[in-house]
C-alpha cells in the first residue's frame, strides 16, 4: 500500500504553497478582517484552485469534485492564512447543492462563476434557534400564486453581505427544501453577525417576503436535508485537512523557536519536557493526516456513504489542532503571546473548527450511533 501522494495531488499541493508565499505578506491583515480582502482574493483568483470546486463540464478541473484534492489545498492555505482557507473552502461549500440538485440552467449560469471566483457563493444553513439542530429551523417556503414565498432569517452565515447569491434551506409543508436566492433580490438585507476570536467574513441574513420563481428550487421539494447532508459529505472532511495545516503551521513555529532559544545551557528542544511535546505534537499531526487523507478517499467513491468517516477524521483533527496549538504557545512561552504573532493567530484560529461543520459532541454522538448500529447488525447477521 502506497501512502505518498499521487502526482496530480502533489500538482495541487505545489500550486497551493505557491499562493500562500504570494499572499503570506498579507496574512495577518487579512486574517484580522470581517471583510474579503481584495489582495488575497485577487491572487486565489489567479492561482486557477477555485477550479476544484466545480465539475469540469463547467470550467472545474476535474470531472467530479475530488475531496481529497480539497483536503491537501486547504492544509497549505490554512498553515498560512485562514481568510485564504475560507475564502477558497467556500467556494464549495456554497455551490455544492447547485453541483448536485441544481437546473442545467442554474449550473450553466453559476458554477463557471464559481470556478473563475467571478462570484462568492454562501450557504445559508443556520438560525438563531437552529444550530446543530437543522430541523428547527423556521425560515419557511411558501407556495402561492405569484411563486415561491421566502420569509426567515439566517445568523453567521459565512459570506454574508459579500456573496453573490445564497442556497437558503427552509422547512417546506412538512418537509424541507433549498432554493437558490440572488443576493440582490427584492426582500434579501444582511448585517454583520458579532465579531469573532478569529475574524471572518460573517453575516446574518433577512428574508422579508422574497417572491422567487419555482425555477429558484435545487431539486425536488423535501429534498433540502439530503442537499444538505450531500454537502458535508463532500467538504466535511476538507475541515480536518485544513485542522492538519494548521496545527502543522504551530509546530513549526515550535520548533524554530525551542531549536535557537537557549536555556540552562541547551536549545529548549533538548530539555526533557519540551522534547516531549514536541514529540506528541508530531505524532499526532501525523495519525491526523493520515486518517484525513483516508476519509478523503472514501468520499471520493462516496461521499454519503462514507460521511462518518469525514466525520471522525474532522472531529480526531480539530480537537488534534486544539492540543498541538496549545502545547506549541506553551513550548514559546511569552513569545507564544504576542498580539498578531504567528502563533497566536494560529491558537484563536484553532478553537472555532471544533465547533463549525459539526461541532464535536454533535459528531460523537454520530459517529456512536452508528458504530452501535453497525456491531448489532454483525450480532444479528
Amino acid at each position: 500500500m502506497n501512502f505518498d501522494l499521487e502526482p496530480k495531488y502533489k500538482d495541487i499541493q505545489t500550486a497551493a504553497l505557491d499562493l500562500t508565499r504570494k499572499i503570506e505578506p498579507m496574512a495577518v491583515e487579512a486574517d484580522s478582517l470581517s471583510v474579503v480582502h481584495e489582495g488575497v482574493l485577487e491572487a486565489l483568483k489567479e492561482s486557477g484552485l477555485c477550479r476544484l470546486m466545480v465539475p469540469a463540464k463547467y470550467g472545474g478541473t476535474f470531472d467530479s469534485i475530488d475531496p481529497l484534492a480539497i483536503c491537501v489545498a486547504r492544509e497549505a492555505m490554512m498553515a498560512t492564512s485562514s481568510h485564504l482557507d475560507s475564502l477558497f473552502a467556500l467556494q464549495g461549500i456554497g455551490s455544492y447543492a447547485i453541483t448536485v440538485a441544481g437546473s442545467d440552467a442554474q449550473r450553466s449560469e453559476w458554477l463557471p462563476r464559481i470556478a473563475k471566483l467571478e462570484s462568492l457563493g454562501a450557504l445559508a444553513l443556520a438560525e438563531e434557534m437552529a444550530g446543530s439542530d437543522l430541523k428547527a429551523v423556521s425560515t419557511e417556503i411558501q407556495q402561492t400564486d405569484d411563486g415561491l414565498l421566502l420569509n426567515g432569517s439566517k445568523s453567521y452565515i459565512s459570506n454574508a453581505g459579500a456573496s453573490s447569491y445564497f442556497i437558503v434551506f427552509a422547512k417546506e409543508d412538512r418537509g424541507y427544501s433549498t432554493v437558490l436566492v440572488p443576493a440582490n433580490t427584492a426582500g434579501v438585507t444582511t448585517k454583520p453577525s458579532p465579531e469573532l476570536i478569529a475574524p471572518h467574513v460573517l453575516g446574518d441574513v433577512f428574508f422579508e417576503n422574497v417572491i422567487l420563481p419555482e425555477s429558484a428550487r435545487l431539486g425536488r421539494p423535501g429534498d433540502g436535508l439530503q442537499n444538505a447532508l450531500a454537502t458535508l459529505g463532500v467538504f466535511r472532511v476538507s475541515v480536518a485537512g485544513a485542522a492538519v495545516g494548521l496545527a502543522q503551521a504551530a509546530l513549526d513555529e515550535a520548533v524554530r523557536h525551542t531549536s535557537t532559544r537557549i536555556q540552562f545551557g541547551r536549545p529548549l528542544a533538548k530539555l526533557g519536557p519540551v522534547a516531549q511535546m514536541l514529540a506528541d505534537c508530531w505524532t499526532e499531526i501525523e495519525m491526523a493526516r493520515l486518517i484525513t487523507y483516508r476519509a478523503a478517499v472514501m468520499a471520493c467513491e462516496d461521499p454519503s456513504a462514507s460521511l462518518n468517516q469525514s466525520s471522525m477524521a474532522k472531529l480526531a483533527a480539530s480537537e488534534m489542532a486544539s492540543r498541538v496549538v496549545d502545547r506549541c504557545v506553551q513550548m514559546m512561552g511569552r513569545w507564544g503571546l504576542e498580539s498578531q504573532s504567528k502563533i497566536e493567530r494560529l491558537y484563536r484560529q484553532a478553537r472555532p473548527m471544533r465547533i463549525y461543520e459539526g461541532s464535536s459532541e454533535v459528531l460523537r454522538l454520530g459517529i456512536a450511533k452508528q458504530l452501535i448500529t453497525e456491531k448489532q447488525s454483525t450480532v444479528n447477521c
